[in-house]
């Protein structure tokens, strides 16, 4: 590849490569797939709100499968305790000591499917690890694998028996999406892709996980002008400021603004960030991290629609 800042040939190409494959999976979803895209290459974490279904395990595995790293999932429920995800000591008669086994969290890429149902204890051992990359076990700390990036999932319309993240913790995460359902004509070409095999059986690794590595380490030297780093902050100041919003961006989610700016833009084969980026990751960025007061709320506001107003409102250069 080439020098740091200056995408080359050849990360463009693994980049059109992994779009291409992950298209050929999840038929349809161009513009969802390339905010998942922009997160793995940010070193982000993802939060998928969809009802059953529609493909997100699919796309989990797909990801990992692309990208050559391993892939493990958890199913949460009301009796996950944090120790089914970290690991733990487990005595073996055999040497008369304490061997640490570890758990599902020490992989490269984690499904943590309906997190909602686990309890917030069991949540916040997740969401831990997702910020520090590393957990404490037993008094010793232990790294997790590089890369690491969590999926996880939320199902938006049950609330009987479920834990809703709240936006403390939604923070914890790069971007908020959904995959939604196909329309009729995609819904087709599903069918007709899956009537012999799944295309996950054709998959094959596009990169491996030292070059998504290296991949992340080029989005980092993307160059973003002060004049385009005071339009991220002049974003996130007005969520601050609005009048409906209670609880605005935090710098955590200034920083992923930036970061996901960089990784769309190293997306459309570009050395430098410009306006269009942190516009194109703006609303699945912000959004998630915003609280609305009480008024808005029973007003029906929608956090999407105000953080693509602030769009319109803030000029860039502000």
């Amino acid at each position: 590849m080439a020098e740091s800042g200056d995408p080359s040939k050849a990360a463009v190409d693994v980049v059109a490569r992994l779009r291409q494959q992950l298209g050929g999976v999840i038929l349809g979803k161009a513009a969802v797939l390339d905010q998942v895209l922009a997160a793995l290459l940010a070193g982000g974490h993802v939060l998928l709100e969809d009802v059953p279904g529609v493909g997100k395990t699919t796309l989990a595995k797909a990801l990992a499968r692309s990208v050559d790293a391993e892939f493990k999932r958890v199913q949460f429920t009301p009796d996950l305790l944090p120790g089914d995800i970290l690991g733990g000591s487990i005595y073996e008669p055999g040497t008369g000591r304490f061997d640490f086994r570890p758990g599902p969290i020490f992989t490269q890429v984690l499904l943590a499917d309906e997190i909602n149902r686990a309890s917030p204890r069991t949540q916040s051992a997740l969401l831990e690890a997702m910020s520090e990359g590393q957990v404490s076990i037993e008094g010793q700390t232990r790294d997790l694998p590089a890369p690491f990036l969590v999926l996880a999932t939320q199902n938006p319309v049950e609330f009987h028996g479920t834990y809703p993240l709240p936006e403390a913790q939604l923070d914890r995460f790069a971007v908020r999406l959904s995959l939604g359902y196909p329309d009729a004509a995609q819904e087709v070409a599903l069918l007709q892709a899956q009537a012999a095999r799944h295309p996950l059986q054709d998959l094959r690794p596009v990169v491996d996980t030292a070059g998504l590595l290296e991949l992340q380490a080029r989005v980092r030297a993307i160059v973003v002008a002060p004049r385009l780093l005071a339009y991220v902050v002049a974003l996130a100041n007005a969520t601050r400021r609005h009048p409906d919003v209670r609880i605005g961006c935090s710098p955590r989610g200034t920083l992923w603004l930036q970061r996901l700016t960089q990784a769309w833009a190293l997306l459309d084969g570009r050395e430098h960030a410009v306006p269009e980026d942190v516009k194109a990751v703006a609303v699945t960025t912000l959004a998630h991290r915003l609280a609305l007061d009480t008024r808005a709320r029973y007003a029906g506001r929608n956090k999407e629609d105000l953080v693509r107003e602030l769009l319109t409102q803030v000029p860039v250069g502000h």
